[in-house]
């Protein structure tokens, strides 16, 4: 890996930077192999770091960080490579930007569906909501502003997308992403070990439930 680049965030945080997506979650990997973090957060092509001031000042962080970076990668277990298959109801309740993405897109709304189909993903990060799912590979012909209106109540297992990202709440929340379908495949389980059925790393195709 590169060099990384460390920025300060706060009096509790640090980012380092990142060529990648997928050295991000490298780094998060190492990281939380390497130092005593509150927390480890990849996203896109970054990772920050947060940690306890009192016990540990800044300038201490950074260091300790930098020896963190200089160790090997753990070994730990491997992500599955087969892909997940979330079957999706398209439209109507479950998806109330259908429609309007389809005419601001100038497709039809089945067209929309087959292009949403038809790519396989792959879980980028997670973030800003608990469990939310930023992923890779839309097609470059779905993209789309999000919503000047954002929502405040969006269901649990919401298909949406948003710029050039697909995306999934986990969980129930609010935003701004085109909500275009549901999935009643289950993405969270607060008695699990890991509550959040995907992680980053992982790949999924959506498929049209009939």
């Amino acid at each position: 890996m590169a060099e990384q680049q460390i920025t300060e965030i706060s009096d509790r945080a640090l980012s380092i930077s990142a060529s990648s997506t997928a050295e991000a979650r490298a780094l998060g990997d190492q990281l939380r192999a390497n130092g005593a973090w509150q927390d480890v957060v990849p996203g896109l092509k970054s990772v920050s770091v947060l940690f306890d001031p009192v016990t540990l000042p800044i300038e201490e962080a950074r260091r300790v960080l930098v020896q963190a970076l200089s160790e090997p990668p753990p070994q730990g277990a491997q992500i599955s490579a087969e892909p997940i298959t979330i079957p999706v109801q398209y439209g109507h309740s479950n998806g109330p930007d259908l429609d309007h993405v389809a005419q601001l897109l100038g497709l039809s709304s089945a067209r929309v569906i087959e292009l949403h189909t038809a790519p396989l993903y792959e879980v980028d990060m997670m973030g800003f909501l608990p469990g939310f799912l930023y992923l890779g590979g839309l097609d470059p012909r779905l993209t789309v502003a999000r919503r000047a209106d954002p929502r405040l109540r969006i269901p649990g297992g919401s298909v949406a997308i948003g710029g050039d990202r697909a995306g999934v709440y986990s969980l129930r929340g609010s935003g701004g992403w085109q909500v275009i379908g549901r999935t009643d495949h289950p993405l969270f389980d607060p008695q699990a070990k890991d509550p959040f059925a995907l992680k980053p790393g992982m790949t999924l195709r959506f498929e049209a439930a009939s």
